[in-house]
């Protein structure tokens, strides 16, 4: 996985990056950078702010390990979305170390002006560790209030938090976990009415490693339609054409491809 001079002198982790290294996760990098912000020299800086807590993880992807987060570059093209969505109950599926859920949920408060009534953000991640160590960094981020972890299969765990009644809509759904899923769980959702007028799906990672069955179905959707934007993948790299539908039921998908 070559990548430019330029590239690699800012991002030193790139250059550690071998062919054996494709998954990019799941290695021991994700305790490496929990140690990582737990060490840090500036740690009690970092102890209930989002952004410094953001600039540390983005710290360690370009320095020590890549991390397959979202990143500052699309994190901020879907900050303007929640701003514009301003939603209330936002679900991801697939959560990580954390990143995204610390990232949107700060982003939610700002588009409120503050934590108000009922403000949550599900993050359902399938492998406990990672989401372990989620929770730890979004606790020190002072996000707990917020943002709850969830652990399980995306599908089950939707359908569970639906049964208690606990989640009744989503305003906005953000799916990056397995692409292969995207469709089956977008259907769950929309199975159990979770998706009203003006929800919005975010599908991050259509372009590569790619989900063309997800695309079609989406831009087949009678109720969706769709417009384009630019998203960094790996500095120096852009996925582009990301599609957002809206249809006649208002709903609403944002898919990155």
């Amino acid at each position: 996985m070559p990548f430019s001079d330029s590239i690699t002198s800012k991002y030193p982790s790139l250059g550690k990056v071998t062919d054996d290294d494709a998954a990019l996760s799941h290695d021991g990098r994700e305790i490496a950078l929990l140690r990582y912000v737990y060490s840090h020299p500036a740690l009690e800086e970092l102890r209930g702010s989002p952004s410094q807590i953001l600039r540390v993880m983005d710290e360690f992807a370009a320095q020590e390990k890549f991390l397959i987060n979202v990143g500052p570059d699309k994190g901020e093209k879907i900050h303007g979305l929640i701003e514009d969505a301003k939603p209330t109950v936002l679900v991801e599926l697939g959560g990580y170390v954390g990143y995204s859920a610390i990232s949107f949920a700060d982003a939610m408060r700002r588009a409120h002006g503050k934590i108000k009534p009922g403000l949550r953000l599900w993050s359902l991640e399938f492998d406990p560790l990672v989401a372990s160590i989620a929770m730890s960094l979004i606790e020190l981020a002072g996000q707990s209030e917020i943002v709850k972890v969830v652990i399980g299969p995306a599908a089950d765990s939707i359908q569970r938090l639906h049964a208690e009644q606990t989640l009744t809509t989503i305003d906005f759904l953000f799916l990056d976990h397995v692409e292969d899923l995207y469709i089956s769980d977008l259907k769950v959702c929309e199975h159990l009415g979770l998706l009203k007028p003006g929800s919005m799906v975010v599908a991050d990672n259509i372009r590569l490693p790619g989900a063309p069955e997800y695309l079609s179905y989406v831009r087949q959707h009678v109720g969706m339609d769709s417009w384009t934007l630019k998203g960094l993948i790996i500095p120096g790299d852009y996925e582009v054409s990301p599609t957002k539908f809206q249809g006649s039921h208002g709903n609403s998908i944002f898919a990155w491809i």
